[in-house]
């Protein structure tokens, strides 16, 4: 445990910043799985699904949770599974 207080502040700011940083991911895993599931099960709705999911992805590579490039991965594997099952 810190003594000095600018390292107690840090603890403190990092814990927060760790539990934005998980809320931002918990929310991009789950719509990644939406849209995964929507496409395989080839719902109406799966590009709805899929714009939802770049949304998010695009939120968490803005916010600097996501590198840049992987968020660009992760988009364009989305859109090839919809364009193939398409």
């Amino acid at each position: 445990m810190p003594n000095i207080k600018s390292a107690k502040k840090r603890v403190k700011v990092i814990a927060t910043k760790t539990l934005q940083n998980k809320t931002i991911n918990s929310r991009l895993k789950t719509e990644i799985k939406r849209a995964n599931a929507a496409i395989e099960n080839n719902a109406e709705d799966k590009a709805a699904a899929v714009r939802a999911a770049v949304k998010r992805i695009d939120q968490a590579a803005a916010k600097g949770v996501l590198p840049k490039n992987t968020a660009a991965r992760k988009k364009a594997a989305l859109d090839k599974k919809l364009h193939a099952s398409a």
